[in-house]
């Protein structure tokens, strides 16, 4: 897949482009449904499948008093695009300049004149431009004038639920990991560089990975059975999302044990995936009932995640 940093570094003419655009955060089953309507038309055309996006996120520069949290690095929301199957990810640089283009100056500058679109796929909420004044009828009717093809692509709801990246975000902090899987497609995960940390859970017989403060959205505090991708080679593990009321700690850590490992791996990334949510943080009177209580979460997560290995 080829990576386009802006459209002011395009240097060639695409083939028939199809596109889309978005910020795409979360890569959840809505935008993978927009990206196999675009691929399809792709093939039907023989032209490039385009994913047009921003970073950063658009609301983090319109209103940075939000601070909108993120489903999804932006290195892992390229990723997700490639193993999606699309050609070509042109990432704008999204800045208030950018953000002042009418509709109109948008589709004209950006999407025919530098790009040269034939066809466009967007979600059913699409708003875009200067106010986000554009919609989907001032797509169909640009596209009239510009000549090209307008698809607005459905919902998709699970359960009843519909797939959005708010309502994944809202999923998430509440700690519903097995809910936000489902709505992704896939486990939710962070990454993060390991750091030295207090070396309580090594002195209780249980040494954890402690992870630096993550681009992503934290699930809700509390202790997880999750995967841990390290180097590419998965582990089994339990993390632990809190403040460690046992040690009445302030700061929130995140403390993964990873099953059948005795690396040090200080300053090395490592990749957590949440498979489902074991209990709430607890203060413990001694290390001993702490350490009880460890063992019952590690072998509760090994039954929970050789099922999720062999469903």
């Amino acid at each position: 897949m080829e990576i386009i940093r802006g459209t002011a570094n395009l240097k060639k003419k695409f083939n028939t482009p199809v596109i889309t655009i978005g910020n795409f955060d979360g890569i959840h089953l809505g935008h993978q449904k927009i990206f196999e309507e675009v691929k399809q038309r792709s093939y039907e055309l023989k032209g490039d499948s385009i994913v047009y996006t921003f970073e950063p996120h658009p609301l983090n520069i319109l209103s940075p008093h939000k601070k909108v949290p993120l489903i999804t690095s932006f290195s892992e929301k390229i990723k997700l695009i490639e193993e999606a199957g699309i050609d070509i990810v042109i990432c704008e640089d999204f800045t208030p300049e950018y953000a002042n283009l009418s509709p109109r100056q948008f589709v004209k500058n950006i999407l025919m004149d530098k790009i040269g679109i034939r066809a466009i796929f967007v979600g059913h909420d699409c708003a875009f431009g200067k106010g986000r004044k554009g919609n989907i009828d001032t797509l169909k009717q640009l596209g009239e004038e510009f000549d090209f093809e307008v698809h607005a692509v459905d919902a998709v709801k699970v359960d009843d639920v519909l797939v959005s990246s708010t309502k994944i975000r809202d999923t998430i902090q509440k700690g519903d990991v097995k809910k936000v899987a489902s709505l992704l497609g896939r486990s939710y995960s962070i990454s993060g560089k390991v750091e030295k940390g207090k070396s309580r859970g090594k002195g209780l017989g249980f040494p954890t990975a402690n992870l630096k403060s993550v681009e992503e959205i934290c699930p809700k505090p509390g202790i997880y059975a999750v995967h841990v991708s390290y180097r590419d080679q998965p582990y089994q593990g339990v993390v632990n999302i809190g403040f460690n009321p046992t040690f009445k700690d302030k700061a929130l850590s995140i403390e993964v044990y990873v099953l059948e490992f005795n690396k040090d791996i200080y300053d090395e990334y490592i990749k957590i995936s949440f498979v489902e949510r074991l209990r709430n943080e607890k203060a413990f009177n001694t290390p001993d009932e702490l350490v009880l209580q460890i063992k019952k979460d590690v072998e509760m997560a090994r039954r929970i995640l050789k099922v999720d290995l062999n469903p």
